[in-house]
């Protein structure tokens, strides 16, 4: 075995290891069971795929034992998972899977009929056909193959919040090295078990659950899905001591009735990213856990670290060479000036685009994709496509992503921070901010916002006119109160979604206020 960072070596590493590796319901594995599954699964698909074409293997399942087993089988083999999106359908998942060269899909029963339009083979975990398929290859050794840091193991697709998503190159070094960072970094090990609900066809379920876990031989317990109500019983259930997190998740558990014993669980450690202050305080207060919040993307190549001393509402410090940059002049922008009541002066000098300077960082190019790899890599530096200003200390401020500039009365603003004001009102669970056409020119502020306790219209503007840091352009013109905010399969709001339908929406209550007022009325 080389000494090279993969996921391959670490997997074989695992071998000999008895103590729990994976846990699914009632079902366990030792490690060293793990390791042999995944050898047969790298021979199952050794079987299936034909030589000269990409040795890509879509995988079309919830969190399950087989997608587990399918990704150890691609790391030892040098094949490569593509993760498939269990919310896409029809023409855009048959897309999805023609475009990223799978030569077979592999599912289940209970997403079979989303791939009617698929053109290659379809295989279901739970048919005779693959139990003969195992049957067949039970005794599979390690496969005898060169595998390098740089050996395609995965495709993994952008959330597609602002357009098609598109697959990222998940090498073997980019699972292996921030498994071995962030394990080292949280202590994790035999001793632990990691929690995984996150999807695993996204990149926060592998690299900040399934490659922690697998580096340091911690226990891995998976739930199929995601479930608030669900989340604290399966931490008591498996001992899970960690957890990882991507998007809104801390905003629906905390969502859950309250009890006097939640701090009666074994979790010590949440991380993840996008979670807002609001929640990453009060969940570890009420769970007695620490929650760990950075930000990052698909891609890996931005990356900002939270740290104690961080002002509220900042993302935290970025790493050396990330910089806020014009998108124009390619020049970094000028420190934030906060007034008095923490109110940002200058948005539109401030604010630009978040880049990593040195390069591509982690980033490993999309498949076959080059257009959008031009639009990442520009003049040799990755621009993230997330706006975000600077204060003179350092951190970074989170505007929103690029697509999220609103143009009001000639004034350019982030949605982030308005986001972020509104949160504040107890009420508010979450909040979408967005654009929508102006009656002549430029935009409107929407906010869409879910509520978990009654607000009026009286209510909200005097909330707001409290808010000494909203500027008056920033004021929502118009509020849609939801029961629930569209969203990709990662907890991602589909704002896109939400601008498209306007200023008014069926069935939700919609609330105005006149161009120049500040008091909301019912549309």
């Amino acid at each position: 075995m080389s000494d090279e960072i993969t996921v391959r070596n670490q997997l074989l590493a695992r071998r000999g290891e008895n103590h729990p590796g994976l846990l699914s319901g009632d079902d366990c594995w030792t490690w060293d069971e793990v390791v042999q599954e995944s050898c047969v699964r790298s021979a199952v698909m050794a079987s299936l795929l034909v030589a000269g074409a990409p040795p890509h293997v879509g995988v079309l399942l919830d969190n399950t034992p087989e997608f587990a087993f399918l990704l150890g089988g691609a790391a030892l083999g040098g094949h490569v998972v593509v993760g498939l999106n269990t919310t896409r359908r029809g023409p855009a998942l048959a897309d999805d899977v023609r475009r990223s060269d799978c030569q077979v899909v592999v599912t289940d029963a209970s997403h079979a009929g989303l791939l009617e339009d698929v053109t290659v083979p379809v295989l279901r975990v739970d048919s005779p056909e693959w139990a003969a398929l195992l049957s067949s290859h039970a005794e599979a050794p390690v496969p005898d193959v060169e595998v390098t840091m740089e050996t395609l193991m995965m495709l993994i697709f952008t959330s597609g919040t602002s357009g098609n998503p598109k697959a990222v190159n998940v090498t073997q070094v980019k699972i292996a090295f921030p498994g071995l960072f962030l394990s080292d970094r949280f202590g994790l090990g035999p001793a632990h078990t990691a929690y995984l609900s996150m999807p695993m066809f996204h990149s926060n379920a592998i690299m900040a659950g399934w490659g922690p876990a697998l580096a340091s031989g911690t226990t891995i317990a998976l739930a199929p899905k995601f479930s608030a109500s669900g989340f604290l019983a399966d931490v008591r259930r498996y001992g899970a001591t960690y957890a990882n997190y991507v998007g809104k998740p801390l905003t629906y558990v905390m969502g859950t009735p309250e009890q006097p014993d939640d701090a009666d669980n074994p979790l010590q450690i949440v991380f993840g990213n996008e979670a807002n202050d609001r929640d990453i305080e009060a969940f570890g207060k009420r769970f007695g856990c620490l929650v760990v919040d950075s930000y990052s993307s698909t891609e890996n190549a931005v990356v900002v670290q939270r740290v104690p001393e961080m002002p509220p509402g900042s993302l935290g410090l970025p790493l050396d060479g990330v910089k806020v940059l014009h998108s124009e002049s390619m020049e970094e922008t000028v420190d934030a000036l906060f007034g008095a009541s923490g109110e940002l002066l200058n948005a539109e000098q401030a604010t630009g685009e978040l880049v990593n300077t040195q390069g591509a960082g982690a980033f490993s190019g999309y498949y076959k994709d080059p257009d959008a790899e031009a639009e990442r890599m520009r003049a040799g530096m990755y621009w993230s496509g997330d706006l975000a200003y600077r204060d003179a200390d350092g951190f970074v401020y989170f505007a929103g992503r690029t697509a999220d500039w609103l143009r009001v009365d000639g004034e350019n603003l982030g949605a982030a921070p308005i986001e972020r004001i509104l949160l504040r009102h107890p009420a508010i669970s979450e909040a979408a901010v967005y654009a929508v056409p102006d009656e002549s020119v430029g935009d409107q502020v929407m906010a869409a916002v879910d509520l978990r306790s009654p607000l009026d219209p009286v209510g909200l503007e005097a909330f707001l006119a409290e808010q000494e840091d909203l500027s008056p352009k920033a004021w929502p013109r118009y509020v849609r109160i939801v029961d629930t905010l569209p969203r990709t399969a990662t907890n991602k709001v589909l704002k896109r979604q939400l601008s498209a339908e306007g200023a008014s929406a069926d069935g939700d209550v919609v609330w105005m206020r006149e161009p120049r007022g500040t008091s909301y009325a019912v549309v």
